[in-house]
């Protein structure tokens, strides 16, 4: 599986990582409101929350991959 880039969109990430959004919600990052994916990619939906050096959560989500 390749690397999870910036520009994924949270629908893909989700879609292809479903482990995703227990991750992402350790970094504040809310991904799943109402049962749906949020809109945007994750550089969007991190920059919302003040993260805009994705290396500590894009490292993460490899880590999880194994």
């Amino acid at each position: 599986m390749a690397a999870i880039e910036p520009d994924i969109t949270i629908e893909e990430l989700l879609r292809q990582r479903p482990e995703a959004s227990a991750i992402l919600r350790r970094f504040g990052i809310v991904c799943i409101q109402c049962g749906e994916p949020v809109w945007g990619t994750l550089r969007e939906v991190a920059a919302e929350k003040g993260i805009h050096d994705l290396t500590e959560v894009l490292a993460a989500l490899a880590a999880a991959r194994g």
